[in-house]
């Protein structure tokens, strides 16, 4: 049984404690800028202790941890915030098998998102979500036989780097590229791009993470003053449809693991509270090989997707779905934020943001 704790984040005090100043080092008018930025956790729980005494004696040489608890099931959020006039708070959530640092850089090395909107005037908060990256802590490691796959003896772990490169349509067999592909060519970009990915280290839990997120989402309100715009991505697309909509301003889901079922609990509470939508997809999808089975399965989360946006905008919702290819910028795959043309990607972005008032 664990015990849970209240979020009672010291948001004023981590912030000052964490804030850095660079004004004084900015040469050219291209420099970025960064009043304040640092690290909290958010969310998480505490397990009760192992059965027996603790024995600071032996500390952590005692093999059976007796008396010892752990602070798990929390994110993790580095966030910067730009000098100057600021706009919304940009919360970013990574899909599965990524952390934070897929928005940070690009597998080439240029500016990833979190740089070009900060350049912007949106603040970045960078999260990695609970049982992952830095946020790893959690009391049971995954279940062998889920996605990641640990083995049964707990200590092996499936290989995927092929099997994600087609899925996340970048080409059909690594290390070829789909014609007219914007991902970034060459053998240090894609090994690069290789060890981004991370997995899980405790099961997925899509309620758990909703919960915390909303903890996330509190705390940039309470560090900022203002709600969130929240840029989820594919599994995190289906973890921002289980978060609250409180302290959120808009969500755009790129490519996300799905949409809310018409007429849902989570349809309806976002309709309640008239959070605007946009759904990003990318390209190879009408014109991917019809023989992979990934190319069946993201047209139809493309298609549900449009199906969900008209329900949702008959019932008095705002709800966009930009099929890339159709707005004229082709050659995106499922990870559009780190290609070639991300910053085109992010003007588009920006300019629906500007017509809702953000």
């Amino acid at each position: 049984m664990k015990k849970t704790i209240s979020n009672t984040v010291k948001i004023a005090a981590l912030a000052m404690a964490a804030s850095l100043t660079f004004a004084g080092c900015s040469k050219g008018k291209d420099a970025l800028v960064i009043q304040k930025q640092g690290v909290f956790t958010s969310g998480g729980s505490v397990t009760e202790p192992v059965a027996g005494n603790y024995a600071p004696e032996k500390s952590w040489l005692d093999p059976t941890r007796a008396g010892n608890t752990a602070h798990i099931d929390h994110a993790n959020t580095f966030y910067q915030i730009p000098a100057g006039k600021t706009k919304n708070p940009i919360v970013y959530l990574h899909g599965y098998g990524q952390s934070r640092t897929g928005w940070q850089t690009t597998p080439d090395g240029r500016e990833g998102w979190s740089d070009i909107f900060l350049r912007k005037g949106y603040p970045a908060f960078l999260v990695d979500q609970p049982r992952r990256a830095s946020a790893g802590s959690t009391s049971r490691m995954a279940s062998a036989g889920g996605i990641d796959a640990w083995g049964e003896d707990g200590k092996s772990y499936m290989p995927g780097d092929q099997a994600w490169y087609t899925h996340f349509r970048i080409g059909l067999v690594s290390p070829e590229r789909y014609e007219g592909s914007a991902f970034p060519a060459g053998e240090e970009a894609q090994d690069e791009f290789f060890r981004q990915m991370t997995p899980n280290t405790g099961d997925y839990d899509e309620k758990l993470f909703g919960s915390v997120l909303s903890k996330v989402l509190s705390d940039a309100k309470a560090m900022t003053g203002k709600k969130s715009i929240y840029i989820t991505h594919s599994q995190g697309g289906r973890v921002g449809w289980q978060t609250d909509t409180e302290n959120m301003a808009a969500i755009v889901a790129i490519e996300p693991g799905g949409t809310p079922v018409v007429g849902s609990e989570e349809y309806n509470k976002f309709l309640a509270a008239k959070i605007p939508i946009v759904i990003y997809f990318g390209d190879y999808i009408d014109n991917g090989p019809e023989n992979i089975m990934s190319t069946g399965f993201w047209k139809n989360v493309r298609n549900t997707a449009i199906e969900f946006a008209k329900a949702y905008n008959a019932d008095g919702g705002d709800a966009t779905v930009v099929d890339l290819p159709k707005a004229g910028i082709t050659g995106n795959s499922h990870f559009m934020f780190q290609e070639t043309n991300n910053k085109e990607i992010a003007d588009h972005i920006e300019k629906w943001l500007k017509e809702r008032g953000l």
